[in-house]
């Protein structure tokens, strides 16, 4: 179990983060790939992404990523820098910075689970090409495995963050956090996450805590194991509607929502498109001037397609697009 222990302070500095985390999806998704699971969700990314890596990309040039991001197990905390929050590029050069002491702590905790190629000598020396050369190979990777498929993650990493929205404006940042159940409970000043893979204690110390929402993460939040660095807690989303390329650019056209409106039926179609930024039943039912049953009865036919998911909070009920639903509103 993991217990993750909140001051005051820490309560008032606990936050969302702004959108989903490139490098934490990078190194998340590098675990799905390697661990064949039965997830019909994910089932069909991975046999496309192996594909085109055998296709593209040789294997001598990701070897080094892959040996750091085992599919189970330890993996370093310096590919998942704190500066990702801020974008792509921020994440990469915070890599590319990253004091030797603390490369040579990293790979010397996956050495003792997974061994690493010569390669990581060099990585281990702070030796600036090997760490241009570990961010190359992650921007490949990225292009090929990430990059193709993003708006969903996007959309389904927004989606939870309206969830936790709702929950933060109706209880605060203790909602926010009881909101985690059942993957966290929350009870009198501590975080717990039951199922963790090891026993640890994480104080805070006044710094809060950064919660990132992940399409990869599996079923378990993840946490840095470094209790010096700055605190955050990685936890899955839904991911209601599959994981396919994203469609062509370009926002819906009037003739467009003509289309879904003829395929859906028109309240059908203004249901799905009034939960763009997340409503509940009595918002939709409101914005539309429909009954509530009737709002209610759309969205379940929606949700039952795969285009919503829907989330219960004591009287009221949040509906948000999945990527599904998200895709075929802006297609």
């Amino acid at each position: 179990m993991l217990k993750i222990h909140f001051s005051p302070e820490d309560i008032l500095r606990t936050r969302v983060a702004p959108g989903a985390d490139p490098l934490w999806e990078l190194t998340l998704s590098m675990h799905v790939l390697q661990v064949r699971r039965q997830d019909p969700l994910t089932s069909g990314w991975r046999r496309g992404v192996s594909r085109e890596l055998r296709r593209h990309v040789g294997k001598e040039q990701l070897r080094l990523l892959f040996a750091l991001n085992p599919g189970w197990g330890y993996f370093p905390d310096f590919l998942t820098p704190h500066d990702s929050v801020q974008g792509l590029e921020a994440g990469l050069d915070a890599v590319r910075s990253t004091p030797v002491p603390l490369l040579r702590r990293d790979l010397t905790r996956v050495i003792a689970e997974n061994p690493l190629p010569s390669s990581a000598a060099a990585l281990a020396r702070g030796e600036p090409e090997m760490l241009r050369h570990l961010t190359e190979s992650m921007e490949q990777y990225r292009a090929l495995a990430l990059s193709p498929y993003w708006p969903h993650i996007q959309a389904a990493v927004e989606a939870d963050r309206t969830r936790r929205a709702r929950a933060l404006l109706d209880r605060g940042v203790e909602g926010l956090l009881a909101s985690l159940r059942p993957m966290a409970r929350w009870e009198a000043g501590v975080l717990e996450i039951h199922g963790y893979p090891n026993s640890r204690e994480l104080h805070l110390d006044g710094r809060g805590l950064l919660l990132v929402p992940s399409f990869f993460c599996a079923s378990i939040p993840v946490a840095l194991l470094d209790p010096a660095l700055p605190p955050v807690l990685v936890y899955p989303v839904d991911r209601l509607g599959g994981l396919a390329p994203a469609p062509g650019e370009g926002g819906a056209t009037g003739s467009g929502r003509e289309a879904l409106a003829a395929l859906l039926g028109r309240t059908r179609a203004a249901v799905l498109a009034a939960t763009d930024e997340g409503c509940t039943t009595g918002e939709v039912a409101r914005r539309l001037g429909i009954s509530p049953a009737a709002a209610s009865q759309h969205a379940t036919v929606l949700r039952n397609a795969g285009l919503l998911v829907s989330h219960r909070d004591r009287n009221t009920v949040l509906h948000t697009l999945t990527p599904l639903g998200r895709a075929i509103l802006d297609a």
